[in-house]
């Protein structure tokens, strides 16, 4: 027979943070081997809410997903025989309403996941000293990626700066320790009845339970109405989905948009409500069964792990270039650029693919990893315009915007990132449209007005002949914009433009 935990404290707090779900969570498995009771609460951090438009489909998502995280903690409560289970809610600067909380609850350790976020890491900062002020210990653990910050160096003990060698080391070091999950269920005889009202907090509000969107200042946004499934039970539909039989041709579908290619998973593992030790470990036994599908979804987990030790090791990222000599690029500025941006932002650049990219990221907050890569080039490639502009504007509207990720991938399509890839790779968008939406089925979706044209002229409607535009109800300026730029004189600009950033001192 398993031994019982030796509990350290009589009561500890667990901070959820991007980690909402209560099966296999690491720092919840700690703390309920280590104290005799635990809470778990959530702060809706106003530091972070405060900058945001009171219509977000980020904030409704977590929303949605703490409703799930409540069921499953009073059921994981009530299979132990502990009546009044759940979770508690705060809302304020979490910086003051956490440690209240822990006060409040007279815990003697609060337990939380790690968070490579600059904010995050200064708020961790400033939690921890003000709890070690009330005599409360604050502890972390790795839980939102497989390997982080120093797991996995080069043989030097260096960082990786290029994703090749890093995958390489990666998968060497995997083994069935690093995906295998946390037992939390069987734990959970430790967690505590919420209180029965709300701890009073002079640093913010809090509620027993998950509060209205209302109460929290915000608005509905069309999230319903897209296929998003909030919570563990959404992400446990859809990669049920997936690996159904979707990931064993994930490598031959993943780059086309029109196809139900990519799991639609990264919202959920943006948010912590499936843990990545589960989709890893899914992949990785399909991957060494032989499914080339699975290995190439594994690798994309990979990826991800990439540029948060990538965040970790080099936060100069945010906001400069991981290669200093392109901070010398001297990009297009003024009304000009301001015009191009525009156009970009709104999908009105007269390139179908790039425009019909930005439409669904604006209406959507989603959009398709090759998009991604299409529509960045475009604006840092072809418009000439600063990546950083572009990587503010996918925070605004991404569901799954994960600062390492975002910037790594912006930094990898603007080439001042760590690629090992050369700076004259830059996608044609035409090309890029004809090969990966061949039939335009993605373009029609979301740019109606050019539905009509026939496969072989809507990937580039400036070259119709006027009689086929006319036939298909298009007149360019009018129903569909001219393109913005050349792209054969743009990539010419590019070249020189990085040529001389790499040859001024």
């Amino acid at each position: 027979m398993d031994k019982p935990p030796v509990r350290a404290y009589d009561g500890a707090l667990v901070w959820l943070r991007r980690d909402l779900r209560a099966d296999d969570h690491a720092a919840l498995y700690h703390a309920l081997t280590s104290a005799r009771r635990v809470w778990c609460a959530f702060v809706f951090d106003t530091a972070i809410l405060d900058a945001l438009p009171r219509v977000d489909r980020r904030v409704e998502f977590i929303r949605d997903s703490l409703v799930g995280v409540d069921a499953e903690l009073r059921a994981l409560a009530a299979s132990h025989g502990v009546d009044g289970g759940g979770l508690i809610v705060a809302h304020g600067r979490a910086a003051d309403v956490l440690p209240a909380l822990a006060d409040a609850l007279r815990v003697q350790a609060v337990y939380a996941n790690h968070d490579d976020d600059p904010y995050a890491v200064d708020r961790d900062a400033r939690v921890r000293g003000r709890l070690s002020e009330i005599g409360i210990a604050l502890h972390t653990s790795k839980d939102h990626v497989i390997f982080e910050r120093d797991e996995v160096l080069t043989q030097g003990g260096s960082p990786f700066s290029v994703f090749t060698p890093y995958r390489n080391a990666w998968l060497a070091r995997l083994d069935p320790y690093y995906v295998r999950a946390y037992p939390v269920a069987k734990h959970a005889s430790a967690l505590a009845p919420r209180p029965p009202t709300p701890p009073s907090l002079a640093a913010g509000l809090a509620w027993a339970g998950v509060p209205a969107l209302a109460d929290l200042g915000f608005e509905p946004s069309n999230l319903h109405r897209l296929k998003l499934p909030s919570g563990a039970a959404g992400a446990a539909e859809l990669l049920d989905d997936f690996l159904a039989e979707r990931i064993h041709r994930y490598h031959e579908t993943r780059d086309f948009p029109a196809v139900k290619g990519p799991s639609y998973l990264s919202t959920h593992l943006r948010f912590g409500t499936v843990s990545v030790r589960r989709l890893a470990r899914e992949a990785w036994r399909r991957a060494q069964a032989g499914s080339r599908g699975a290995e190439v979804w594994l690798a994309e987990l990979v990826w991800r792990d990439f540029y948060h030790q990538i965040l970790h090791h080099h936060p100069h990222v945010v906001g400069h270039a991981f290669r200093p000599e392109y901070e010398r690029i001297r990009w297009e500025h003024g009304r000009h650029a301001d015009e191009q941006f525009a156009a970009w932002c709104d999908g009105r650049t007269g390139y179908p693919l790039v425009d019909a990219a930005m439409h669904q990221i604006n209406q959507t907050g989603y959009m398709h990893n090759r998009l991604r890569m299409v529509v960045a080039s475009f604006l840092t490639k072809d418009l000439g315009i600063d990546w950083r502009r572009g990587e503010a504007w996918f925070a605004e509207k991404l569901n799954d915007f994960d600062l390492a990720a975002n910037n790594g991938g912006w930094q990898w399509a603007a080439s001042t990132g760590c690629d090992a890839q050369p700076y004259f790779r830059i996608f044609n968008p035409v090309a890029q449209s004809r090969r990966f939406d061949p039939d335009a089925r993605f373009i029609r979706r979301y740019l109606p007005a050019l539905a009509k044209l026939p496969d072989k002229l809507i990937h580039a409607p400036w070259l119709a002949r006027p009689a086929d535009l006319a036939a298909a109800g298009v007149e360019l300026g009018h129903d569909y914009p001219a393109p913005i730029v050349d792209h054969a004189q743009a990539r010419e600009r590019t070249l020189q433009r990085y040529a001389a950033a790499r040859s001024r001192p």
